[in-house]
C-alpha cells in the first residue's frame, strides 16, 4: 500500500449517533459535531439544512419542511435521509473531491443486525468511502476513555447514548459480555413530556424537554433541589402556559427508564466471569455518553452496584475518539472491528 502516505489525513471515523454524529478525520481529530438531524423540503425532496440548524427547526417548521432525525434507538430508521446525512457531513470535511476515497470506521451499537450492519455499512460506501469497517460502540466507547482493552483483565463500560445505553465487559480486545438496550438520553425525554402531559395538561416539544432534563434533571437526590419554569401549550385552553417544576418531580418523571439503565448494568454484572469480577472492583466501571452527564448518575449507578464509578473526561466525544484511535493505529487495532462477513 504505498499510496497509503499521501492519503494519510483523509481515513475518518464517524461516532453516527441517534443524538449527535462526530467525524474525526486521520491526523486532525474530531473536526465535526453536530446533531443528527436533517430538516428536508417534502415537496421538492431537497435538504434544506442539516445538523446544528436544523436541529433549531425541530416542531418549528411549516408543513412543507421536515426536520427528520434518521437514527432511531441507536439505528437507521431512514436510510435513504441518514445515507444523505452521512454524505453531507463526510463533504463538509473532505473538501477536495478529487482526492482518493477514504476508508471509513462507523460505530454501531453492539445489540444491532446483520441487516442494519449492512445498511450502515451501504451508507458508507454511497457517502463515498473506499472501504467500510464497523465497530461496536461500548469497544470503542472504552478505547476513547482510555481503558486498556488489549490486557488481560476485565474492563467495564457504560455508554448512555441518546438512542441507547451499552453496557459491556472487554478484555484481550474484545467484548466478553454485553447488553445493548434502547433506552437513552431520548427516553428520559420522551418520559418528561408524558409527566407535564399528564400532571399538568401541558405540551411540549422535545427540544424543551431535552433542556429540563439538562437544567433540572437528576439520577438521586441532590444536596441542594433546584426548580425550573417550563413553557408548553396549555391542553384544555389551546394557550401558551408556563408552569414551574422541581428537581424531584422531574426525578420522579425519568425513573422508569433510569431503572431499565440501572437494571442493564446489573444483569452485566451477574453474567461477568468471577475472574473478571474481581478485576472490576478494583478498576470500577468507566461511564460515559451524554447520559453520563444527568447529574448524580454516578452515584446512583456507586449505590445500587457497590463498584467505584468513573465519569470519563471525554463522555460526549469518547465513541468517537475511540473510533479515531482504530484509524490512527489500524494495524494495531484492526483485531477490535468487527470482521466482514463472509460470503
Amino acid at each position: 500500500m504505498g499510496s497509503n502516505l499521501a492519503f494519510l489525513g483523509r481515513d475518518m471515523a464517524v461516532d453516527l449517533g441517534t443524538a449527535n454524529t462526530l467525524v474525526y478525520v486521520r491526523g486532525r481529530g474530531i473536526v465535526l459535531n453536530e446533531p443528527s438531524v436533517v430538516a428536508i423540503n417534502s415537496i421538492t425532496g431537497k435538504i434544506v439544512a442539516v445538523g446544528i440548524e436544523a436541529k433549531r427547526m425541530i416542531g418549528r417548521t411549516p408543513s412543507n419542511i421536515i426536520a427528520i432525525r434518521p437514527l432511531k434507538d441507536g439505528v437507521i430508521a431512514d436510510f435513504d435521509v441518514t445515507e444523505r446525512m452521512l454524505r453531507y457531513f463526510i463533504q463538509r470535511v473532505h473538501k477536495r473531491r478529487h482526492f482518493a476515497k477514504p476508508r471509513i470506521i462507523i460505530a454501531v451499537p453492539s445489540g444491532i443486525t446483520g441487516v442494519e450492519q449492512r445498511a450502515v455499512k451501504e451508507a458508507g460506501y454511497q457517502a463515498g468511502a473506499r472501504r467500510v469497517y464497523i465497530v461496536e460502540e461500548p469497544m470503542a466507547a472504552a478505547i476513547g476513555a482510555g481503558l486498556p482493552v488489549h490486557e488481560p483483565t476485565g474492563n467495564m463500560v457504560v455508554d448512555i447514548g441518546g438512542g441507547t445505553t451499552e453496557v459491556a465487559i472487554i478484555s484481550m480486545g474484545g467484548v466478553v459480555t454485553s447488553q445493548s438496550i434502547r433506552v437513552g438520553g431520548d427516553e428520559l425525554d420522551q418520559a418528561i413530556i408524558a409527566f407535564a402531559k399528564k400532571e399538568y395538561s401541558l405540551m411540549l416539544g422535545e427540544r424543551t424537554s431535552e433542556e429540563i432534563k439538562m437544567a433540572i434533571g437528576s439520577a438521586c437526590m441532590l444536596p441542594e433541589e433546584s426548580h425550573a419554569e417550563i413553557r408548553g401549550r396549555d391542553l384544555v385552553s389551546g394557550l401558551p402556559k408556563t408552569i414551574v417544576v422541581s428537581a424531584a418531580e422531574i426525578r420522579k418523571a425519568i425513573e422508569e427508564p433510569l431503572n431499565v439503565i440501572v437494571d442493564a448494568v446489573k444483569t452485566t454484572l451477574d453474567k461477568c466471569p468471577p475472574e473478571l469480577s474481581g478485576d472490576l472492583m478494583d478498576r470500577g466501571i468507566a461511564l460515559t455518553g451524554g447520559g453520563a452527564l444527568l447529574k448524580g448518575m454516578d452515584e446512583r449507578l456507586k449505590a445500587e452496584t457497590g463498584m467505584p464509578i468513573h465519569l470519563v473526561d471525554n463522555a460526549l466525544d469518547s465513541v468517537a475518539l475511540g473510533t479515531g484511535k482504530c484509524v490512527e493505529d489500524f494495524d494495531a487495532l484492526q483485531q477490535v472491528l468487527v470482521p466482514e462477513p463472509r460470503h
